[in-house]
């Protein structure tokens, strides 16, 4: 696991879309092991880190729904 990537969820403050791209970007650096892609794979790159950016704040958009659910 990347150790740059933080825990969105149960945080002191609601998430903002720049902490969640944040991460998105950390792990797709972390998967395709680029740290900056070329230009031949740039937007490969930057597709991937909206499509993770997008997935996660659905994630955390639908957890408290299924928290609440499971509680009851």
């Amino acid at each position: 696991m990347c150790r740059s990537i933080k825990p969105l969820r149960n945080m002191d403050h609601t998430v903002t879309e720049e902490e969640i791209r944040e991460a998105a970007l950390q792990y797709v650096r972390k998967v395709s092991g680029y740290r900056k892609p070329s230009r031949a794979n740039e937007a490969a790159f930057d597709l991937a880190v909206e499509e993770i950016a997008l997935a996660t704040q659905r994630l955390l958009s639908e957890l408290p729904a299924a928290i609440k659910i499971l509680q009851e």
